[in-house]
């Protein structure tokens, strides 16, 4: 029975929400796209819209490209070459494909140069480096967690800790992952990925995008001025996240009484949008593509639109070994670590943030 009580529990999440205006000298939009590393999935909802901008859709195209690798050596991200050619020059991100965070190891590298281990117990003592249990590990410790900072280590290469790092890679205890890989550095061709892994048979990928347009859709009313919302006045941002999330899984919204699957309907104040535009792109997605995507956002209002606001979200890897910076994140019952933007046509916007029960609160 206590077993059944516990899968009854919902999972506990956490979600923060802010305000602020683009314009604004301490907005932290930028360094809140640019730190959450890992992401598998942008969407974005713009009301009253059928046909994208040419400039929007020439940055959807170009989100692209990743690449994935099988059974890549982990010694070889702490090369000399592999950390002068990709981790010196431009942001390099690397996150190990298939791993279950609670279960598995898993390996993330962010563009700071920080590579990051996430190692059941006996994989940790094998490897015979220096770590910290995992926050999440309970009163039993199975997790630990290895931070290697390969800036650091490309200083002197001859060093006893260096030494040490790759002959536990090599020999001691030879790990190897399937990767997704990726590297910008404006002005070089991002193809130099594929060239230096050639043998390792690395394939190239394109994001998937799903777009369509919706008609008739019954949406929350909102009020730049309210995110916390008011009664029969405007719905709040919280409120507006779980319509978004029912919205881009294709959910009814109508709650009739022969509908068995959902039973969710719009919050209200509600309106009807004639039409509005939904497009969700899907793969290893970098930071800086979604900054740009953001920026271009923004401008959609430069000339007069129907719309008085749209979204921008953001969901990460369930599986990465970090959600925001370096901010260890685990799995429990979700593996949640999101964020969702809500643009409105003076600059305003909402910024929520949301991660599960194995996570920091978020920045």
């Amino acid at each position: 029975m206590a077993t059944l009580r516990r899968l009854r529990q919902v999972p506990r999440h956490l979600l923060v929400c802010e305000k602020s205006n683009f314009g604004h000298d301490k907005s932290r939009h930028r360094h809140l796209v640019e730190t959450h590393y890992h992401n598998y999935r942008v969407s974005f909802l713009i009301p009253e819209c059928e046909i994208l901008s040419k400039e929007l859709k020439n940055l959807v195209k170009e989100t692209g490209p990743y690449y994935f690798v099988k059974n890549l050596p982990l010694h070889e991200l702490i090369t000399h070459e592999f950390i002068n050619t990709f981790v010196k020059k431009g942001q390099c991100y690397a996150l190990s494909y298939n791993t279950n965070i609670d279960e598995d190891n898993t390996v993330g590298l962010l563009p700071n140069g920080k590579l990051i281990l996430s190692l059941d117990k006996d994989t940790y003592e094998e490897t015979g480096l220096q770590g910290r249990p995992s926050h999440y590990s309970g009163r039993k410790i199975m997790k630990f967690i290895i931070s290697i900072d390969l800036m650091d280590l490309s200083f002197n290469l001859d060093s006893k800790k260096y030494r040490r790092i790759s002959w536990s890679f090599r020999e001691k205890k030879p790990l190897k992952f399937d990767f997704l890989l990726a590297w910008h550095h404006p002005g070089v061709e991002e193809s130099a990925l594929m060239s230096y892994f050639a043998h390792y048979g690395i394939r190239e990928h394109q994001p998937e995008v799903a777009a369509r347009t919706v008609a008739d859709l019954r949406c929350p009313v909102l009020q730049r001025g309210e995110p916390c919302g008011r009664p029969e006045a405007a719905c709040s941002a919280p409120e507006l996240l779980d319509w978004l999330g029912a919205v881009f899984a294709g959910a009814e919204l109508n709650n009739e009484p022969n509908n068995f699957i959902s039973a969710y309907c719009c919050p209200e104040p509600s309106t009807v949008l004639a039409k509005a535009y939904l497009c969700t792109i899907t793969g290893f997605l970098l930071p800086e593509k979604i900054c740009l995507l953001l920026e271009q956002l923004c401008r959609y209002f430069d000339e007069p639109k129907l719309a008085p606001w749209l979204t921008l979200s953001v969901q990460g890897f369930a599986d990465s070994p970090v959600s925001w910076r370096e901010n260890e994140h685990g799995f429990q019952k979700g593996g949640d670590h999101l964020y969702n933007f809500v643009i409105f046509n003076n600059q305003d916007y909402w910024l929520q943030m949301a991660v599960g029960a194995n996570d920091d609160c978020p920045p």
